[in-house]
């Protein structure tokens, strides 16, 4: 797993500039829906960094309430909608919760596209003034992204890489997971998450995707021999605020708040890294797991096979159905962006 690396000098230099500018903030205060709130980037950053990172870098000037969606008894795929009706003034979501939408919310990360998380940190940067113009329509300001651990393939049976999921049934969980593992001869079967332990278990499914410590923290380890070393996708989140209630704020606290996110969503893509490589030890019994239970998996590295099947599976298969479905604006701004990192072009 390749990291990300933010260099203290980089956060310092933010850390420096918030606290010359906290002289002259004005008094504010701030409502924020977050992400989930049983998940590490909710915990260890977006909650500690509006609750107490904010207050202490502004001198007390602006102070933020910020409580997850979940606890709020919202689902998720209505977020952006309360967002752009200035219902929730500053919210996170996973871009996936709005697929169905439209699918330029499926651009970065449609399943196998980035197969380490600096390319999709790459596809993400790339693609970030596209989402900016779209969601301007909405009547949304668009302030970051951030990304979860990656989802990653536990299974059962024989399984040395990609060209063993044909005949196996695969526990998916979107639509762009279940166009990739169809398009590698596998069958994709929808289960809650809650429900893949007895599945795996009873051979229901012969594989399922989920986060890497998702995957550990629900045993699935207990119930599945084999943890793939490459990411399937990574369910990035968008930060953003609704336009109207980010252009009443001082541009002061405007620009106060755009360069602390931005250090925010830095942090979580370093500790998404970290956590994905967590993931891969932990259910394997490496020695660097620092948790008390360690599984015993196989871990299954991907070879240069792995790699030309996944490049001929995403160009000839993935990208052309999502490409399908999309407008010819999403398209075009996919092949301006994205396309010189991947080495390929969407085909409407």
């Amino acid at each position: 797993m390749k990291k990300i690396v933010l260099t203290s000098l980089a956060l310092g230099s933010l850390a420096l500039g918030s606290a010359t500018m906290a002289q002259e903030l004005p008094k504010t205060s701030l409502k924020v829906v977050g992400g989930l709130s049983n998940l590490t980037a909710y915990q260890n950053t977006e909650q500690p960094f509006w609750a107490k990172k904010v207050p202490e870098l502004s001198g007390g000037q602006i102070t933020a309430d910020i409580k997850g969606f979940n606890d709020m008894g919202l689902k998720g795929p209505e977020i952006m909608r309360l967002i752009s009706q200035g219902v929730i003034p500053f919210g996170t979501a996973t871009l996936a919760y709005f697929a169905s939408d439209n699918s330029i919310n499926e651009a970065i990360d449609l399943a196998g596209l980035a197969p380490d998380i600096e390319v999709a940190k790459k596809l993400t940067d790339a693609f970030t003034p596209a989402y900016e113009q779209f969601y301007a329509k909405s009547n949304v300001k668009v302030l970051g992204f951030s990304t979860y651990p990656a989802q990653v393939l536990f299974c059962n049976g024989t399984f040395n890489g990609l060209s063993d999921l044909k005949g196996k049934k695969v526990r998916t969980s979107s639509r762009t997971q279940a166009e990739f593992v169809q398009a590698l001869g596998g069958n994709s079967v929808t289960i809650p998450f809650g429900e893949v332990v007895p599945a795996l278990q009873n051979g229901v499914v012969d594989c399922a995707i989920t986060g890497s410590m998702s995957g550990y923290s629900a045993k699935w380890y207990e119930v599945s021999s084999s943890l793939y070393e490459m990411p399937i996708n990574w369910n990035q989140q968008i930060h953003a605020a609704n336009l109207g209630s980010w252009n009443k704020l001082d541009p002061k606290v405007q620009e106060f708040l755009a360069s602390n996110i931005k250090a925010m969503t830095e942090e979580i893509w370093v500790a998404a890294a970290k956590e994905t490589q967590e993931g891969y030890d932990c259910n394997t019994g490496a020695e660097a797991c620092t948790q008390p239970l360690k599984g015993k998996m196989t871990l299954v590295k991907p070879t240069d096979a792995d790699r030309e099947l996944l490049k001929k599976v995403m160009s000839e298969t993935v990208v052309p159905k999502w490409a399908e479905r999309s407008a010819a604006d999403t398209v075009a701004a996919f092949n301006t962006s994205l396309s010189p990192i991947l080495g390929f072009e969407a085909k409407k």
